[in-house]
């Protein structure tokens, strides 16, 4: 195949593909297929009308042409396969990725309502990293604690000055009673779930070794699961 004809047939497909994907717009469905998923397919047709034009025209060996023609149809294949079970691969990287470092939260759903997997840490407990007011806290899954609860320094590393705080609110801790103070933060992020302006107290200096997630944040959600070895947050 000569690189005009390449060239001619490469545009034919993506031009084709185009007007198929504009006149199905409105339905999402092109010959019976989510228009992603047609997308993805013309995509790899280009692929392999490249490769196709690029192998005959070399005018090899027919042996080597035959060798490569299965290699390339191998690549083709697994790229196929990758891309249909993409969601799975995903998953299973989360799964990977959460068995390393467990305070990771997994995104089982993105979207309008997401849903997070937090995985039980080697201690017993559900651990999460978090993003409060912009600055990165690890809290403790608490549905003992009535509102999110931080320790004195993770107060200091996400901007509250705890020298203008009142500790004169009572908390219980796994220490015993210890006088806390009230605050609020701007924002609390758990990988896609979000909440804003939410109430929360900060522990006296060395009382609270771990910041707590608390109902105020847990009572929020659509749902809170709790399974043997993970909790389920859905937004």
């Amino acid at each position: 195949m000569r690189s005009g004809g390449g060239l001619v047939l490469v545009l034919g497909i993506l031009a084709g593909a185009l007007v198929l994907l504009i006149v199905n717009h409105d339905t999402g469905r092109t010959f019976s297929m989510p228009n992603d998923d047609f997308a993805s397919l013309a995509y790899l047709g280009v692929i392999g009308a490249v490769l196709a034009a690029g192998i005959v025209g070399s005018h090899r060996h027919i042996g080597e042409l035959i060798r490569n023609l299965f290699l390339w149809g191998v690549i083709i294949l697994a790229l196929v396969a990758g891309w249909t079970w993409r969601d799975q691969i995903f998953d299973l990287g989360g799964e990977l990725v959460a068995s390393i470092d467990p305070a990771r939260p997994v995104v089982l759903t993105a979207g309008e309502h997401p849903e997070i997997a937090l995985k039980k840490s080697l201690n017993g407990h559900f651990i999460t990293d978090a993003s409060v007011n912009g600055s990165s806290v690890r809290f403790m899954v608490d549905t003992g604690a009535t509102t999110i609860a931080l320790t004195y320094d993770d107060a200091i590393d996400v901007g509250i000055d705890p020298e203008t705080l009142q500790f004169i609110q009572p908390i219980m801790t796994a220490n015993g009673t210890t006088m806390a103070a009230s605050v609020r933060l701007d924002r609390v992020e758990i990988g896609p779930i979000v909440r804003r302006d939410l109430r929360a107290t900060v522990a006296a200096e060395g009382k609270l070794e771990q910041s707590l997630l608390g109902m105020n944040f847990i009572s929020s959600l659509t749902s809170f699961e709790m399974r043997k070895n993970e909790v389920i947050l859905r937004d």
